[in-house]
């Protein structure tokens, strides 16, 4: 037993397996009962730590700015991994919305408005793949058409600018991220639709901007 400030840590505990086991599938139920994403957390640590499925990943580097990188990469990681845990994998590098656009093919809005809400639709599903590619300074229209002309997880791997299985090269997206990206960007897309009136925080006049007299240096009663 280790007994520190904050934290208290039993290695190798003792316990019958049945009543560990027990314990483990009520917190599980905890879990699927929380409506908050705090206490799910903490729960599925509890359960981690029972099970004996606890790691600690120490992240290192030469300075303090470097090291909050990649400790923002590492949690990045640990998040698309946990997601992909909940609802899986789809192919990456953008593969798996272009697939998506198949289901817009038949769809035929009731009016105009409708109508162009798809096309509209449509080229956004387009972007997270053109983004790709032209940030590894591709064209994007060309790499789009022919990764649309494909099949399944066939895809543009931007980081050795060949086509290939996203699946067997690595590429891989969580389904759960894929999908929320989507569901949330066209919630805030109907929210602004129906909005009216937006209201923000008028800009501030920068006080410093000119380093003259007021009124531009000019003699009083003079318009510059």
């Amino acid at each position: 037993v280790v007994v520190e400030k904050e934290t208290t840590t039993i290695i190798d505990g003792a316990g019958k397996a049945t009543d560990i086991k027990a314990r483990i599938e009520s917190i599980r139920q905890q879990v699927e009962e929380a409506t908050s994403d705090y206490d799910k957390e903490k729960l599925q640590e509890r359960v981690a730590k029972l099970s004996g499925g606890v790691a600690l990943i120490k992240v290192g580097a030469a300075t303090e700015i470097e090291m909050k990188e990649k400790k923002a990469r590492v949690e990045d990681a640990l998040h698309a991994t946990r997601a992909a845990i909940e609802e899986g994998v789809v192919p990456g590098g953008g593969v798996a919305l272009i697939r998506a656009l198949k289901a817009l093919d038949k769809l035929e809005g009731a009016n105009e408005d409708q109508t162009v809400g798809i096309r509209i639709l449509a080229r956004s599903i387009e972007e997270p793949l053109r983004n790709i590619v032209e940030n590894a300074g591709e064209d994007a229209a060309v790499i789009l058409n022919q990764v649309k002309a494909g099949k399944g997880a066939y895809g543009y791997n931007a980081a050795t600018g060949e086509f290939g299985d996203m699946l067997e090269e690595g590429i891989l997206d969580p389904t759960k991220v894929t999908r929320l990206a989507l569901q949330n960007a066209a919630s805030v897309a109907g929210l602004l639709l129906t909005t009216e009136v937006m209201v923000a925080e008028a800009p501030k006049d920068d006080e410093h901007a000119h380093g003259g007299m007021p009124g531009g240096g000019g003699m009083g009663g003079m318009d510059m």
